[in-house]
């Protein structure tokens, strides 16, 4: 039971690591793409920069909504404790 613990912490833990990988990707693109110019030319969503509420808002709700469906359905359950005493 310890290997597979190990095996599916790690999995997990890549799994996050593409999660933050995916999160600034999005960020970055929508920041400093549509983000770049002369102020006076952006457009408004909601009285916000579109490349803020993009990058911002909106990215953060599609963040927790994937996240939200990435631990329903790619995390499992793991027990911490194998029953057996280990010297």
């Amino acid at each position: 039971m310890k290997n597979e613990r190990y095996r599916v912490a790690n999995r997990e833990a890549l799994i996050g690591i593409g999660l933050v990988i995916i999160n600034f990707a999005i960020w970055y693109f929508c920041a400093y793409g549509l983000g770049s110019g002369d102020p006076k030319d952006y457009k408004y969503i909601l009285g916000f920069p579109e490349w803020f509420f993009y990058s911002c808002i909106a990215g953060t709700a599609f963040m927790i909504l994937l996240i939200y469906i990435v631990i329903k359905f790619f995390f499992k359950e793991v027990e911490f404790e194998d029953g057996e005493d280990e010297e």
